[in-house]
């Protein structure tokens, strides 16, 4: 990407697994009190390594009214192949939600990154290399994040920082 002015609208489209990577890591570095994430299971993206929890643990410690929530259709990968995440949310249970789609809302398959409804990444398809990083673009954030809210809606808790799932 070239170098643009602040603040400036920028957009990049991304191939490959290797960019959308690169280009969550931008939206993270970037997000200022809100981070939103839908995925499919977590399986693309980098979940799993250091570098991405040590991400998400810089953005929480950042100021204690961050907030990261995770919408995902299933959470096996999360509870299992996730340890860092897990132990994230053990530490920042008050900032962390994690919620699982009921039925209807599995229609969505195009994982999305957003911070502060103004950085995103947008996967346009779970099976696809392709994607688009948005920087700077309140519009198309506000469009991704409300979106977003409507999976929230679609959704319920499902992974807790406690074992008792009460």
């Amino acid at each position: 990407m070239s170098e643009a002015p602040p603040n400036t609208l920028q957009h990049s489209m991304l191939n490959g697994e290797a960019e959308y990577e690169a280009a969550i890591d931008t939206v993270i570095a970037n997000a200022g009190r809100t981070l939103h994430i839908f995925d499919v299971d977590l399986t693309a993206g980098g979940y799993s390594t250091a570098k991405r929890s040590e991400a998400l643990r810089a953005f929480l410690m950042k100021n204690r009214a961050n907030r990261l929530v995770l919408v995902l259709h299933e959470t096996d990968y999360l509870t299992r192949q996730c340890p860092r995440l897990m132990q994230l949310l053990k530490l920042h249970s008050h900032a962390i939600s994690i919620l699982q789609t009921h039925e209807h809302g599995r229609v969505a398959s195009d994982p999305m990154v957003i911070a502060d409804a103004l950085h995103y990444v947008h996967r346009f398809h779970s099976d696809s290399a392709g994607a688009l990083l948005a920087l700077h673009d309140p519009a198309g954030g506000h469009q991704l994040d409300e979106r977003f809210g409507q999976l929230q809606e679609a959704s319920a808790p499902a992974v807790f920082s406690d074992t008792l799932g009460l």
